[in-house]
């Protein structure tokens, strides 16, 4: 590899790292406060939750580094346009493959990496993220001793209590049940406790009424001095861990048991999952390729162009929304799997036969105008806007 191009994917891979470390934390921070209810609802610990927030990491890998790579490649590369390097090195004689061949290896490099996360550790943390959340709401004993709140054990019931007493004893128990249409149904109790009778987990109440209300408005009250409310079916279906088709290994996709009922209900799913997992890692070529058809010539400053970041990152936005709008559709339409595949092809074969042929991929010059106009216009109103305020201030400093 030539000093030139070691520069150039010194710079790139810089600038990629950066893009990417702070790409993923904007989008992990927003898939960790959207199941933050783990701790709220489920009374789990801290550790828990950051257990389940690092397992999440490996989903959103592959869909954000083609993102960092995009904005790597347009960003140093319009970087080195306006240093006037990119001049210097064509007029050096260098071609255009001299600066696209070590992008292109830094792409292939993200393809790879994104390439063994989708397939080799992202099943994997989902499938012990399954198991974390179900055990987490499975765990109705550290789920009832958290006091004076209402849980929801299952829909349409819920359960409080108002205090822990010595020797594992509940207070003031209080629960909810309207699962049964047209009924509801209220317990309270003075004191209880959670008992194990084998693989079972009853919560015994003590001196207590039951409330059972109809539709009609009919009310009774019954007295109880023991009152047995059976806990071990909720517990059970919510420990029961159900894989999805991105849940499950590659290996699995492409040979998956028969018996599956998830496959046996969905087997579109399956198949689609194997399009997308095969063709996913490919987009962090298509982007390489987007950028570098847009940003590696040498162009004057005088030209006007919309800033070629911009510009690489809207197409990689379109074509990405290409492939997720495939992805979508092929779990139940399976013709739409050529899309699937077609996108990163045909967006490919564009890119490189803009670079080949010496041509940049940008918008049309009138939209480039209209949009240079919009922002000069955009830009003026605001220093109006922001001189108008300061003289605001000055008179009124005056005035006092």
């Amino acid at each position: 590899m030539k000093v030139v191009e070691r520069y150039i994917m010194r710079r790139a891979f810089v600038v990629f790292m950066a893009a990417l470390v702070w790409t993923l934390a904007i989008v992990w921070t927003t898939q960790v406060l959207a199941r933050i209810d783990l701790v709220t609802d489920s009374g789990q610990s801290a550790l828990t939750f950051f257990e389940v927030a690092a397992l999440i990491l490996p989903s959103i890998v592959p869909i954000v580094v083609p993102f960092a790579l995009v904005v790597a490649v347009a960003q140093t590369l319009s970087t080195m346009n306006s240093d006037s390097e990119l001049a210097v090195i064509n007029a050096a004689g260098a071609s255009r493959w001299t600066i696209a061949r070590p992008i292109m290896l830094l792409a292939l490099g993200a393809a790879i990496f994104s390439f063994a996360v989708d397939n080799g550790i992202d099943p994997y943390a989902r499938q012990k993220n399954r198991e974390l959340v179900a055990s987490s709401r499975a765990d109705l004993l550290t789920l009832v001793i958290q006091e004076g709140t209402f849980r929801k054990i299952d829909e349409g019931l819920f359960l409080q209590i108002g205090e822990r007493l010595p020797d594992n004893r509940l207070g003031g128990i209080f629960v909810a049940d309207s699962r049964e249409e047209g009924v509801n149904l209220v317990y309270y109790a003075k004191s209880g406790s959670i008992i194990e009778r084998g693989a079972e987990k009853v919560l015994m109440m003590n001196d207590g009424v039951i409330h059972r209300k109809t539709l009609t408005g009919d009310l009774s009250v019954i007295r109880f001095t023991s009152y047995a409310f059976d806990l071990s079916a909720f517990m059970a279906a919510a420990s029961t861990v159900t894989l999805m088709a991105k849940d499950q290994t590659t290996q699995y996709l492409l040979n998956p048991d028969p018996n599956d009922k998830v496959f046996q209900r969905e087997p579109n799913t399956y198949l689609a999952e194997i399009n997308q997992r095969f063709t996913e890692w490919t987009y962090s070529l298509v982007f390489a390729l987007i950028a570098l058809a847009v940003a590696s010539d040498a162009r004057s400053h005088r030209e006007a162009r919309v800033n070629p970041l911009i510009t690489a990152i809207g197409i990689s936005l379109f074509v990405r929304w290409l492939g997720f709008f495939a992805d979508g559709k092929a779990d139940t339409v399976p013709q739409y799997a050529y899309m699937v595949y077609g996108v990163p092809i045909i967006a490919s074969a564009v890119a490189t036969w803009f670079i080949v042929t010496n041509r940049t991929m940008e918008l049309p010059v009138a939209w480039a105008d209209w949009m240079t106009n919009c922002a000069d216009r955009v830009t003026e109103g605001w220093n109006a806007l922001k001189l108008r305020f300061s003289r605001g201030n000055t008179s009124g400093q005056r005035v006092g």
